[in-house]
């Protein structure tokens, strides 16, 4: 089996403490970046808690999409709205848990057995994406899924 490996670098300018003002550049994506307002921080750009869902929510629709796909479930809407929970307690700062809502859409002529096989994807999809993975035993994700035809 042939082993692929693909490389992703960023790069961040920063000066200052805690609540200074940075710069992220990824391959596409370049923005301030500092600590979150409801964190007491600037709050200018993004964040890392906003960058984590951020990837955790892409990777789920991602491969949720290629799931459907590859089982030839026609979709009519998708849509994944996910919501981070960061707990702080003495101040310490602990990503808790990601949540993917998903709202999809079947093809009007999606049967029990398609519908049945687009739940089954769904949550696979959550256990399958590389992000996921990454996460598993620091950071609960779960998803709540909503089909329909």
């Amino acid at each position: 089996m042939a082993t692929q490996k693909h490389h992703f670098s960023s790069q961040i300018n920063w000066s200052g403490g805690r609540n200074s003002i940075g710069q992220l550049n990824t391959g596409t994506i370049h923005s301030a970046i500092s600590v979150p307002s409801s964190m007491s921080g600037p709050g200018e750009g993004t964040n890392p808690d906003e960058m984590l869902l951020g990837a955790a929510s892409t990777c789920y629709t991602i491969t949720l999409a290629a799931l459907l796909e590859r089982n030839s479930i026609v979709i009519r809407d998708f849509k994944v709205q996910s919501e981070g929970v960061v707990d702080v307690t003495d101040g310490i700062f602990n990503y808790e848990s990601i949540t993917h809502h998903l709202y999809l859409k079947l093809g009007e002529n999606a049967n029990a057995h398609e519908m049945d096989l687009a739940r089954r994807l769904a949550e696979k999809a959550e256990t399958s994406c590389m992000i996921s993975k990454a996460i598993k035993n620091n950071v609960l994700v779960s998803a709540d899924i909503h089909i329909e035809k």
